[in-house]
């Protein structure tokens, strides 16, 4: 008989605990990653065009891109709240800020795009600068 008041008390207990995993629900105007890809370029939440640049190391941890460099090719900030998944990583940037790494290549967006869809940073500086690719 205490067999069968225990298991469906177990399961009971089981139940409850897989409702609270995981913490909160998943907000769906959160996206599920940092980017997204839009004709075969990585782009940003509001879809302006990302780049990466040659002088960075991949996988370094860092960005070869301060100062006027970081005002000409602005870096994808990370939310305080994020945290590193799949293909995505964090750097911690010489200022302290967060950005975005992208199988270990930092992300940066260029200032004088104007709107979604330009590439104007592609192949500037002999080609340093390229349009970020999934």
């Amino acid at each position: 008989m205490k067999k069968t008041i225990a298991l469906p008390l177990m399961a009971a207990a089981l139940l409850a605990g897989c409702g609270s995993m995981g913490g909160k629900p998943a907000d769906a105007s959160m996206p599920s990653t940092p980017t997204q890809a839009a004709d075969g370029t990585l782009i940003g939440p509001k879809g302006m065009t990302l780049y990466t640049f040659a002088k960075d190391v991949k996988g370094s941890g860092a960005s070869a891109c301060y100062d006027a460099c970081a005002a000409n090719w602005p870096p994808l900030g990370v939310a305080a709240s994020a945290r590193p998944l799949g293909d995505y990583s964090i750097i911690i940037r010489q200022d302290g800020t967060r950005q975005w790494a992208y199988k270990g290549m930092p992300l940066y967006y260029f200032a004088k795009d104007a709107k979604p869809g330009d590439k104007m940073g592609n192949g500037l500086l002999g080609g340093a600068w390229k349009v970020a690719t999934p």
